[in-house]
């Protein structure tokens, strides 16, 4: 389902270096050309200082052609420049990496500077040098030099612009190196700071950044619905990518679990305000995920949910960041079907639920049977196995409940509705005539 891919628009607010994760993988889809998909893994490569990488994609795309004589010439300039920067780098890391100057540096960032001046003649410019090495390391590949140097560089450093580009630096390198608890440290302290400041062009870059760590940690769908719920983040999500509202329904589904034990209040409650942002977002961003939670929990029509849970199913599978969780996704968008259907039946067939679960006859009824021993909705079923049908036995709401139920939405509705007639009172003289008539 090419229509539902998503790395163009997340290759758009990626390194290039992070990029090359998402091609490789649509390498090995069926979702575009081979041919397509290596000339713009040779475009990515050749802008950086992985010449044998860029070699290998230029002899797949133009087979019939020589190597052009730039690679090579780049390559033996890359070389002394790589020497150059190394001995640069190596003079101010034999400095700070003395027992002696260890001990004598502080917290305060200025006052090392002037110790370091004072005792050794190791100035700032001196320290940029760590920057540049670390950067030079990153632009041939080399990702986990690149992170030592970049860390160093800004435990020291005092020039705020090249600390904050050295933090997107050596998140990226943790993330392509695979170290994922770090990844997450640098990735909160990133997002402190961008935060602080502000700026909606930075925190979109870190929505999309962060999909690498959130699905990729453990705790980390956990943590995504924290962040991506949060009002400052979620108005980030709406304004600037509101197709990242794949991201946070599924890992709403996948949450399901860890939102029945210890967990926040946003994330007990992740699926009922997901829901809501996708009724007020569909008219600029939907698909068979976002679709399947709409019909399930706003639409109420099971027929419908089945069948984008089936489409769902497909886009889950060949998306980079969620495809390791399909199976996770399946079994918990199936409990969700089956707690709604269950909510609203007094008498279930286990048939039909087995047709709307996506499941035959046979997995159905092992499904569900397992289902009610494992959850609350045990307490309140009753499976007869010669009628094939579940029964379904709760008490009624006291009054004051069902009034809090009826009304939960009404605020939402109001908000949406003043709204609407804000803007047709704020439109132009013309606008409101053609309203009108």
């Amino acid at each position: 389902m090419a229509e539902y891919d998503l790395s163009n628009k997340i290759i758009g607010h990626l390194d290039r270096h992070l990029a090359f994760p998402l091609l490789a993988h649509l390498s090995e889809s069926d979702l575009y050309p081979a041919h397509e998909i290596q000339v713009a893994q040779y475009e990515l490569a050749k802008g950086t200082n992985m010449f044998d990488y860029a070699v290998s994609f230029f002899e797949k795309v133009y087979p019939n052609e020589q190597v052009p004589a730039e690679f090579d010439q780049r390559k033996e300039s890359a070389v002394s420049t790589h020497q150059r920067l190394q001995n640069e780098a190596q003079a101010v890391l034999d400095v700070i990496e003395n027992p002696d100057v260890a001990q004598a540096l502080r917290q305060d960032k200025n006052q090392n500077l002037q110790y370091l001046k004072d005792n050794y003649n190791v100035t700032l410019e001196h320290i940029t040098a760590l920057y540049t090495f670390g950067k030079f390391q990153y632009s041939y590949g080399n990702y986990s030099g690149a992170a030592d140097y970049l860390y160093h560089f800004r435990v020291l450093s005092t020039d705020n612009d090249l600390n904050i580009s050295a933090h997107w630096g050596k998140l990226a390198s943790d993330i392509l190196v695979g170290r994922w608890d770090i990844a997450l440290e640098e990735l909160n302290s990133l997002r402190e700071l961008i935060d602080s400041r502000s700026p909606l062009h930075s925190r979109t870059w870190l929505v999309h950044w962060s999909l690498f760590v959130y699905f990729n940690h453990p705790q980390g769908r956990t943590l995504l619905l924290e962040t991506f719920l949060s009002p400052i983040y979620l108005n980030t999500i709406q304004t600037a990518c509101p197709w990242i509202l794949r991201y946070l329904t599924a890992a709403a589904i996948l949450s399901r679990k860890a939102s029945v034990s210890g967990s926040s209040s946003r994330v007990r409650h992740a699926i009922r305000e997901v829901v809501k942002i996708i009724q007020m977002e569909e008219y600029q961003y939907s698909d068979p995920v976002t679709n399947f939670l709409k019909e399930l929990y706003v639409e109420f029509d099971f027929e419908s949910a089945q069948k984008e849970l089936g489409k769902a199913e497909v886009v889950v599978g060949d998306d980079f960041f969620i495809q390791n969780f399909r199976e996770e996704f399946l079994d918990n968008a199936r409990y969700l079907i089956s707690e709604a259907y269950c909510r609203i039946h007094q008498k279930i067939d286990i048939g039909d639920l087995s047709d709307r679960l996506n499941l035959s006859r046979d997995e159905g009824e092992k499904y569900i049977v397992n289902l009610i021993r494992e959850t609350r909705m045990g307490a309140d079923a009753k499976i007869d196995l010669e009628k094939n049908v579940i029964h379904i036995s709760r008490p009624a709401l006291p009054v004051y409940q069902t009034v809090i139920e009826k009304t939960r939405g009404l605020s939402l509705r109001t908000q949406a509705l003043g709204t609407a007639m804000a803007g047709r009172t704020n439109a132009p003289p013309q606008q409101q005539a053609v309203a009108a008539q």
